[in-house]
C-alpha cells in the first residue's frame, strides 16, 4: 500500500498534469514499457505517514515534460530566487529542472544528453584545461582522476554483481558551461596580474555551472541490467570503450545565491542507503556497490586502502538521521528544520518518476545543499561566505547551510559521507556535506577568502596560472582538507 505522503503528493500532481497523463495515453508512451525494477530504488525510502509539514506538497512542473523538451529553469531577477524570502521546495524544483535540462536527449538512436552534445559545455580536467573527446565518443576518461576528491580512494564496483566476478573502476569526467568558464579565465587574469586583490569579493556569474559525473565500463554490468543506465562511447587512457553513468553532481549558481546550488543525482539501484531505524544498511540481491547481505558499522565507506564492495549512503537524501525507531521523529537537530526537506525531496521525486518514460527514470535526486541568503545584498551574501571560512557548510542550529546536510553521491563521495570512528559519534557538529569543503578560502593562502575559490577546479586552475605544478596543487588540496577535517578534532 502507498503511504501517506506519497498518495498526497500524486493526488495533487494527478490535479496539476491531468492533461499532460491523457497526452501520454493517447501517443501510448506509458511506463509499462519499463521493467518494474528500474522502479524501485535502493534506499530506506522511510515511512512518514504520521509526519506533518506546513509547506504544500513539492511537485515537479508539466512543462518539464516530454523529457525531450526540458526547458532551462529560470535562474536570474525573474527567477523564484530573486524573492526576498525563499522556499525550501525552490531549491529542489531548480536541481531536477536543470538536470532533465542537461539530459535532454537528442533524436539519433545514441540519445546523447544535452551535457554531451553541446558546444557551450566543455569537459575539463581537475584544473580546468579542455579534455579533447575523440571522434565518435562523447568522453574522455582517464585511469589518473580515478581519485575520489578528499580520500584519494579508488571505487571498485561489486565484482559478484555479474557472472564474470570482474569489479570495475569508477572514474569521473568534469564539465563546465561557457558562462563560468569565460568568466574562470578573466577572473583568473586579474588575481594573477594584480588588478584583483587575492582577498576579494569577486562572484560567477548567474548562469555559470559545473557538472562533475561518476562512469564505469559497461562490461561489469549484466546484460539484464545495461538498459536501465544511459551508456555511451568513450575512451579510456586513448583506448575506445563503452561506460555507463552513476551519478552526476550539478553545481550551478542562481540570484542571490553566488555559493552555488549543489545538487546530486545517482542511480537509483548502485547501493542502499543505512536504515536508521534498524541499524544497518542491507540488501537482498547483488547491487553495483554492495554485496546481498547487511552491515552494520561504519567500515564499508571508510577508507583503508581497499574498496570493499559493502559501500553505502549514509543518510537518504543527505537528511541526517539518529538511531530510533521512529522514522517521523529520528531527525538529527540541525540548521535545517525537518521533515520538510526529507518530505520535498521525496515528494518531487516521485513526481517526476511518474513523469518520466525514458532512461532517465533510472537516476533519482539525493538532495541538495546551499545557504540562507535571505533579505541579505550582494555585498552581505559574499561577507557572509569569506566570513563563514571552513565553517559554510557548518550543520549546527543556527548556522546558514540549509537543504541536505550531509549531502554526497555514494559514488563520488564513498568515503567521505564521514570522518569520525563510529555511527554513533556522528553528530550535527561533525557532519560533511560539499560546502565543508567548497569555500572561501584559497588553496594557497587561507586568510585569502573569495567566492571564486568555492570552486575547486577555478582555483586549481588559478594556481597553475601563477606557476605551480600539478603535484605542489594536490599537496595544496590535501593540506586545506586536513585543515578542514582533522585540524578541528586535533583541537579538541
Amino acid at each position: 500500500m502507498k503511504t501517506l505522503l506519497k498518495t498526497t503528493a500524486l493526488v495533487c500532481v494527478a490535479l496539476l498534469f491531468l492533461n499532460s497523463c491523457e497526452e501520454k495515453k493517447k501517443d501510448g508512451t506509458t511506463k509499462d514499457s519499463e521493467t518494474t525494477s528500474t522502479k524501485a530504488k535502493a534506499q530506506v525510502n522511510y515511512d512518514l505517514a504520521e509526519s506533518t509539514t506546513t509547506d504544500t506538497p513539492c511537485a515537479c512542473d508539466v512543462n518539464w515534460f516530454p523529457h525531450t523538451q526540458t526547458p532551462a529553469p529560470a535562474e536570474g531577477a525573474n527567477s523564484p530566487f530573486a524573492a526576498k524570502e525563499t522556499t525550501n521546495c525552490i531549491f529542489h524544483q531548480w536541481s531536477w529542472q536543470k538536470f532533465l535540462w542537461l539530459t535532454v536527449p537528442d533524436d539519433t538512436a545514441e540519445k546523447t544528453p544535452f551535457f554531451l552534445r553541446d558546444a557551450s559545455i566543455k569537459q575539463v580536467d581537475p584544473y580546468m584545461k579542455p579534455v579533447t573527446v575523440s571522434s565518435g565518443t562523447t568522453v574522455a576518461l582517464f585511469t589518473s582522476e580515478a581519485e575520489q576528491a578528499g580520500s584519494s580512494a579508488i571505487l571498485e564496483t561489486n565484482p559478484n554483481f555479474n557472472a564474470n566476478g570482474t569489479a570495475g573502476t569508477v572514474l569521473y569526467a568534469i564539465y563546465m558551461n561557457d558562462t563560468m568558464f569565460n568568466a574562470a579565465t578573466t577572473f583568473a587574469k586579474g588575481l594573477s596580474d594584480g588588478s584583483i586583490p587575492a582577498s576579494n569579493t569577486e562572484a560567477f556569474p548567474v548562469g555559470s555551472f559545473e557538472l562533475k559525473t561518476s562512469w564505469v565500463s559497461t562490461a561489469v554490468i549484466p546484460e539484464t541490467e545495461l538498459a536501465n543506465y544511459y551508456t555511451t562511447k568513450a575512451t579510456l587512457d586513448g583506448n575506445s570503450i563503452e561506460v555507463a553513468l552513476l551519478g552526476m553532481h550539478v553545481v550551478g549558481v542562481v540570484e542571490n545565491h553566488p555559493e552555488f546550488i549543489w545538487a546530486t543525482f545517482e542511480h537509483v539501484s548502485m547501493a542502499p542507503a543505512f536504515d536508521w531505524t534498524k541499524g544497518t544498511a542491507s540488501a537482498d540481491t547483488q547491487k553495483l556497490l554492495f554485496k546481498e547481505g547487511s552491515v552494520s558499522d561504519i567500515s564499508g565507506i571508510t577508507w583503508t586502502g581497499v574498496s570493499t564492495a559493502e559501500e553505502y549512503t549514509l543518510f537518504e537524501y543527505g537528511v541526517p538521521r539518529i538511531e530510533g525507531s521512529d522514522p517521523t521523529k529520528n531527525f538529527m537537530t540541525t540548521s535545517q528544520p525537518e521533515p520538510e526537506n526529507y518530505n520535498h525531496i521525496s515528494e518531487i521525486n516521485a513526481c517526476v518518476s511518474d513523469l518520466l518514460t525514458d532512461v532517465w527514470i533510472n537516476y533519482a535526486y539525493d538532495g541538495s545543499i546551499w545557504i540562507n541568503t535571505d533579505g541579505l545584498t550582494p555585498a552581505q551574501q559574499i561577507d557572509t561566505i569569506k566570513t563563514k571560512g571552513y565553517g559554510l557548510g557548518s550543520a549546527t542550529p543556527g548556522s546558514v547551510a540549509r537543504g541536505s546536510l550531509n549531502s554526497a553521491n555514494v559514488s563520488m563521495e564513498t568515503y567521505t559521507q564521514t570522518f569520525e570512528p563510529s555511527l554513533s559519534a556522528i553528530d550535527a557538529s561533525n557532519l560533511t556535506n560539499c560546502l565543508s569543503c567548497h569555500n572561501a578560502p584559497s588553496f594557497s593562502d587561507p586568510s585569502n577568502t573569495s567566492a571564486l575559490y568555492i570552486s575547486h577546479v577555478f582555483d586549481g586552475y588559478l594556481q597553475k596560472q601563477q606557476g605551480s605544478s600539478t603535484e605542489e596543487v594536490k599537496k595544496m588540496k590535501v593540506d586545506e582538507f586536513k585543515q578542514t577535517f582533522f585540524s578541528k578534532k586535533d583541537d579538541k
